[in-house]
């Protein structure tokens, strides 16, 4: 089976709609319009940049998938020099066709434009398809990001204070007595 030829170019203005239409579940809650903005005021930001780049990948004129390049730091405490290759999307219609490969080689190709060494992306935890093509092309899991709403983490923390206020010290009195036993039983 033949490739379709991809070409990767800068994002512009005008590939805001279909951008928002790509990363819809991945940009914040809102109206479309609000999204599309948003969408604007990113390859805006990416424009003015040299450290930034949205890579847009074609198949036969159509926007077929799209990476947000960036140049940072593995982390804000590992200041590894590092491109995060940012929610690499492929519109349905154009999977296994050489867009993802693509977007990954543009990302590699950026990373070597700035000079750095690593490349960085991130997968949903629930898609295997992209975890596993992440894996074939030596990008190995380094974190696990979890995120919730402010009022989730507040309630859960909240409810933990309540647990541990009733229990005090003597649950863990008795998680460590269990753990004695579970001990003396297996040297006997």
């Amino acid at each position: 089976m033949s490739r379709t030829l991809v070409n990767v170019r800068p994002a512009d203005v005008a590939d805001a709609s279909v951008l928002r239409e790509l990363w819809t579940d991945i940009l914040r809650r809102g109206t479309s319009e609000e999204q599309v903005a948003d969408v604007r005021r990113v390859i805006a930001e990416c424009e003015s940049r040299d450290d930034r780049c949205i890579a847009v990948a074609e198949c036969d004129g159509e926007v077929a998938g799209a990476v947000l390049l960036m140049a940072t730091t593995l982390s804000p405490l590992n200041l590894e020099p590092t491109v995060m290759a940012v929610s690499p999307h492929v519109l349905p219609v154009f999977r296994r066709r050489g867009v993802g490969t693509a977007l990954i080689d543009a990302a590699a190709r950026f990373a070597e434009n700035q000079g750095v060494g690593t490349v960085a992306t991130a997968a949903m935890a629930s898609s295997r398809d992209a975890n596993r093509f992440m894996a074939r092309l030596a990008l190995t899991p380094q974190a696990t990001l979890r995120a919730a709403t402010t009022s989730a983490v507040r309630a859960k923390l909240s409810a933990r204070r309540s647990a541990t206020g009733r229990r005090g010290s003597r649950q863990i009195d008795k998680v460590l007595a269990a753990r004695r036993v579970g001990r003396e039983h297996a040297h006997n």
